[in-house]
């Protein structure tokens, strides 16, 4: 598409219009729509069921639930979120050019989720199948109970990292000296570093080395009850 072809980009004014009617233009856009979202004031459920191939910019911090159920849309939010940023999303592209709060990108299926800085708690808690990756570092019980998918860690990984995981990959760069029940550090082979590599450039990191990072995972021994 050149640039004559680009749709122009719609300002939405949260303090005008209102979170509803923002989120139903947003949720009612067609395929390659975009849009600069103004004022969102810490607002929640900025930007939340897309359901199209959209290009959001949130201008400043939103709060909970932002971009949550996302479905195929490119969102950027231009500040820090709160809780659950991009839950239950699945599929498209969720970047936070700041923290976020806890539980981002809990329960995500699909897509790929970018923080820039740091994430709290239960970063990708029961994930199923979406990528995160944080560039800054992860509070406790990061992983937790994450099923599938893919979790790069840039910094350090608060305690009790991947605590009773199934089959979801972590990658951690910096520190990860306490890790979760039934979470162990396993080998970087070659398959490894070349998904990782994939990653990181999907992420805008294309320069970082895959050599640098650890793989944990789940030791598998708590896949089935066992019997006293």
């Amino acid at each position: 598409m050149s640039a004559l072809d680009t749709p122009p980009v719609t300002t939405l004014d949260l303090d005008e219009q209102g979170l509803r009617a923002v989120n139903r233009t947003l949720q009612e856009a067609p395929d390659g729509a975009r849009f600069a979202v103004t004022s969102p004031g810490g607002r929640h459920a900025i930007a939340a069921g897309l359901r199209s191939a959209i290009e959001v910019d949130v201008h400043g911090h939103a709060g909970y639930y932002c971009a949550g159920m996302n479905q195929a849309a490119t969102v950027r939010v231009h500040g820090n979120v709160g809780v659950g940023v991009a839950e239950n999303m699945m599929s498209g592209r969720v970047e936070v050019h700041g923290t976020a709060g806890q539980s981002a990108g809990a329960t995500a299926h699909g897509g790929l989720l970018v923080v820039e800085g740091d994430a709290a708690a239960r970063c990708g808690i029961s994930l199923k199948g979406a990528d995160i990756v944080v560039k800054g570092s992860v509070g406790h019980a990061t992983g937790f109970m994450a099923q599938v998918g893919r979790i790069v860690i840039f910094g350090d990984a608060g305690p009790a990292l991947g605590d009773s995981i199934y089959e979801t990959r972590i990658y951690v760069r910096g520190a990860a000296s306490d890790l979760g029940a039934d979470c162990v550090a396993k080998e970087m082979r070659d398959e490894h570093r070349a998904e990782l590599a994939a990653l990181l450039a999907a992420a805008g990191a294309p320069d970082a080395d895959p050599g640098d990072f650890r793989r944990y995972g789940s030791a598998r021994t708590l896949y089935h009850w066992q019997a006293p």
